[in-house]
């Protein structure tokens, strides 16, 4: 098989939870444990870095594995979903892995997988354990797909496990409270794994009752950590001052990421590098700085408040629930513009209710949804955000929306898209 070959059949053999929702979720390891014993545990070969939560998970994944690309540790990457190229997901120092490490892998375990019939992601976790393994990186940061406790990464033993934080999102598969999404994120901490919690919150007694139960060290970011805006940056970049409780620590902190949300990132990582320090890793204030200036560059990061145009000003961003969504919106407040155009598609599977209440009203909204089953019917999207008072059209496809947004903005206007990952997927 060529590459496009092995990619329809990993696309068309195997159920991929973000095409086609419950369908395709396991909710058991059964699978991913039995792919691990027949690669040999590739896991137990390479350190590894641990990280879950409903918002935030995948900066911080690569903020982290910027930094440690900076120190000059050989790391891999795991991360999902992929935007534009199945790839994406799998990299070590930032580069994707070869489309030949594909195709090799899935013909020479392919008996296997028609066998075991696993899951598009338990598939996607083995291939990369087993890369990684194969490449022998010094550390992985590994990315948990939802949840935490029967994610198809929780088989590693971390050297430190991170949760940003927690939200109201995939309630149906993690439950429909925040205290019992909490205890699904919180099945990623280990026994004596020292565990970072990235921020406060009201079911935070969650994660220290699992810590105590595994004796495993709690540190929480935003108590140690304060980060501090120090002008309005670009659009392009920000600049942050750094405090370790009230003594002030880095006077000048760049990021390559704009979107405001990242200063609760940033400390998130930060006391991660802490602990990682702790344990015997060589990061210096240098690396910490030139990881944090540079991690589009370094990971290939996209989609996090990413400008695809200036004239009019054109941004993305793959915040898809309630919470990510609120802190677009307060950025969309933060960005100067005449009017806005919003490019809007969520899926079936979520009740939009709680996101199009917090949209805002007005906006020129461009109703539109991805080319995957999982997405949900423009039309019917329409009608929701109708009642919720958004006003707009009706658009085939998130390109085509893109188009007629362009058409009607000004040069001061300001057209966002978002709303699903896979909408922003498709415009990029």
């Amino acid at each position: 098989m060529n590459y496009k070959e092995t990619i329809d059949f990993l696309f068309s053999a195997l159920p991929m939870f973000q095409r086609i929702g419950a369908a395709a979720y396991k909710s058991n390891l059964d699978n991913t444990i039995a792919f691990d014993e027949y690669l040999e545990h590739p896991h137990t070969h390479f350190k590894s870095i641990h990280v879950a939560g409903t918002n935030g998970k995948g900066s911080v994944c690569h903020m982290l594995a910027a930094i440690l690309q900076e120190c000059g540790y050989k790391t891999g990457l795991y991360t999902s979903p992929h935007l534009k190229d199945f790839r994406e997901r799998i990299k070590i120092n930032g580069k994707n892995i070869e489309k030949r490490a594909v195709v090799d892998f899935v013909e020479n375990h392919r008996p296997f997988i028609e066998k075991l019939k696993p899951s598009f992601f338990e598939m996607n976790v083995a291939m990369a354990f087993d890369y990684f393994r194969k490449e022998k990186v010094d550390i992985a940061v590994i990315e948990t797909g939802l949840g935490g406790r029967l994610d198809s990464t929780n088989i590693i033993e971390p050297v430190v496990s991170v949760i940003t934080n927690i939200g109201m999102d995939h309630i149906n598969f993690l439950g429909n409270s925040l205290k019992k999404i909490a205890g699904e994120k919180a099945g990623i901490i280990k026994y004596q794994v020292p565990v970072v919690i990235g921020e406060t919150q009201e079911i935070f007694p969650v994660f220290m009752k699992k810590a105590n139960d595994l004796d495993a060290t709690l540190y929480i970011a935003d108590q140690w950590y304060r980060v501090e805006e120090i002008d309005s940056g670009t659009i392009y970049r920000q600049y942050f001052q750094i405090y370790v409780k009230d003594d002030l620590w880095f006077k000048r902190l760049v990021t390559d990421l704009p979107g405001n949300y990242q200063k609760k990132n940033i400390a998130t990582v930060l006391r991660t590098i802490d602990v990682l320090r702790d344990l015997g890793f060589e990061v210096t204030d240098e690396s910490i700085l030139s990881g944090c200036r540079k991690v589009k560059t370094l990971t290939g990061l996209r989609g996090r408040w990413e400008i695809l145009g200036t004239d009019p000003l054109v941004i993305c961003d793959t915040g898809h629930n309630k919470e990510g969504l609120r802190e677009v919106v307060r950025q969309i407040k933060r960005t100067p513009h005449r009017k806005l155009h919003f490019i809007f598609g969520t899926v079936n599977d979520k009740d939009p209710g709680p996101v199009l209440e917090i949209l805002p009203k007005d906006a020129r909204y461009y109703f539109t949804q991805a080319s995957i089953p999982r997405a949900m019917i423009k039309e019917e999207l329409a009608v929701l955000a109708s009642k919720a008072g958004l006003r707009g059209g009706v658009y085939s496809t998130p390109v085509k929306a893109l188009e007629a947004a362009k058409n009607a903005a000004k040069k001061d206007d300001l057209i966002f898209v978002g709303g699903s990952t896979f909408v922003v997927g498709e415009v990029l």
